[in-house]
């Protein structure tokens, strides 16, 4: 049956877009390089319709299917188990630009567009598409949609979900639901767009989706400061809400353990303050005046920020050169961290009032229970998500850390984090990795309802099973 569905999916999409043996490894080896995968065979069809083509074809052999946008997702929710059984299911041919409505503010584009391909898009059509990841070079819309990505303009423009007004979708039947409406206003009925967002292609597969576009701001200024504690972080975020406005598209907080391994392992970058401050943040203006108006807001805010004592020392970047430069030394940090070896990643969001307390209670719970124990916290305090990272011991061996003490830190980090009313995952997804421990931070109630849902839509359970939600 199996070499059966293969010889049936090359005759659909011809043998050169169906992918049987050889190294596949860019497929089933997922970003973190955590899960090791073999797939029956990876298919990479060109269009909705062949997309729909492969799921009836699958379905009819009973076979699941793994759908793979970029293979940038963190909780390795979009790589084959081992069994051999699965079909991969990639949408990376299916890369177009199907239509700008200017007048509308919107662009409908496939599953499969890289992330930067339609940011320079819009760009050169006069418009902003707001949405920016560290891996906006490889990760795709359909991907983006499909775990919700967040990234560091969320506390103005907000995640994935918020940009999307329609999806096309293929369900587990192989039937294609068309919802690509760029309507900003549609109350008839349940939202099923926003029930495909998210679900992490558990509930379907996305081929196309309308997204809406912004204005270009004149300027975009990039400061960067240092705070004495996470309390003058958050008090910082509040003075430049209220003077900033919309115009607050960007705010970053990074430890000073977390610079420092970016100065350590990249060392050719200049990491302002590194050794001065336990904490620094990074901030983003985009004006629509100009930039005259903008820095002249930017500096009247660090001023009083200084005067206030929850900025110690700040700079404004003078040229678009600088800015990057900055925001390059913010997004080195995950790269820094994996240089430093193995580590124990979480992706939690929190109430901003409570990140203090939780970040002073946590670490002093995790360095009490494990001697040793490095923090790598950094993230987008601006919309409570932190990156609150593990590292092993200085000197220990990162992978024998990782075996003895994830469970126990796991289970330490996110007890902290349903105690302080949180989430156990901001913007990554539950993937497989999560999918178990789901349970223990999410209502039953909540559970019950995203199993209905998935026996409702996918009552045969072919659709990336064993992520989000036991069936």
């Amino acid at each position: 049956m199996t070499q059966a569905l293969v010889f049936q999916l090359q005759s659909l999409l011809g043998p050169a877009h169906v992918l049987v043996g050889g190294d596949l490894a860019a497929y089933e080896v997922d970003w973190r390089k955590r899960s090791h995968g073999k797939a029956l065979a990876v298919v990479r069809p060109g269009s909705t319709d062949e997309v729909a083509a492969v799921v009836r074809a699958c379905v009819a052999a009973g076979t699941s299917i793994v759908p793979q946008g970029g293979n940038t997702g963190l909780v390795v929710g979009g790589t084959p188990d081992a069994s051999g059984t699965q079909v991969v299911l990639s949408l990376q041919r299916m890369q177009a630009v199907r239509e700008l409505d200017a007048a509308n503010m919107t662009v409908l584009v496939e599953a499969g567009c890289v992330l930067q391909t339609l940011q320079e898009h819009a760009r050169q059509a006069g418009f902003l598409f707001p949405l920016s990841l560290a891996a906006e070079g490889s990760c795709t819309i359909g991907g983006n949609l499909a775990t919700n990505a967040g990234g560091t303009q969320v506390l103005r423009y907000g995640n994935a979900r918020d940009l999307c007004l329609g999806v096309e979708v293929v369900t587990p039947q192989g039937e294609i639901w068309n919802g690509l409406s760029g309507l900003r206003k549609d109350n008839t009925g349940y939202d099923l767009r926003d029930l495909f967002i998210g679900s992490e292609g558990t509930l379907g597969i996305i081929t196309a989706a309308t997204l809406k576009l912004y204005p270009l701001p004149a300027a975009t200024l990039t400061a960067w400061a240092a705070v004495p504690g996470m309390d003058a972080a958050v008090q910082l975020l509040g003075m430049a809400r209220a003077r900033l406005g919309a115009g607050l598209t960007g705010f970053e907080v990074m430890g000073q353990f977390a610079l420092g391994l970016v100065a350590k392992h990249y060392p050719q970058m200049r990491v302002p303050f590194v050794h001065d401050s336990p904490w620094c943040v990074l901030l983003e203006n985009a004006d629509h005046e100009s930039e005259a108006h903008a820095r002249g807001q930017f500096e009247a805010l660090l001023e009083a920020a200084v005067e206030a004592g929850c900025v110690t020392d700040a700079v404004v970047a003078e040229n678009i050169a600088q800015a990057r430069q900055l925001w390059h030394v913010r997004e080195s940090i995950p790269l820094a961290q994996a240089e430093e070896g193995l580590n124990i990643k979480h992706d939690i969001s929190l109430p901003i009032s409570r990140i203090p307390a939780y970040c002073a209670e946590t670490d002093a719970r995790l360095a009490r229970e494990i001697p040793g124990i490095r923090l790598v916290n950094f993230g987008h305090l601006g919309d409570g998500n932190l990156h609150y990272n593990v590292q092993a011991p200085e000197g220990g061996d990162p992978a024998a850390f990782l075996r003895e003490q994830e469970a126990r830190v796991n289970e330490l980090v996110y007890e902290q984090v349903r105690r302080f009313d949180g989430s156990i995952s901001a913007e990554h997804g539950v993937g497989s990795l999560k999918v178990d421990g789901l349970p223990h931070y999410k209502s039953p109630v909540a559970i019950d309802m995203m199993k209905a849902i998935k026996r409702g839509l996918d009552p045969r359970n072919l659709m990336n099973p064993g992520r989000v939600v036991r069936a």
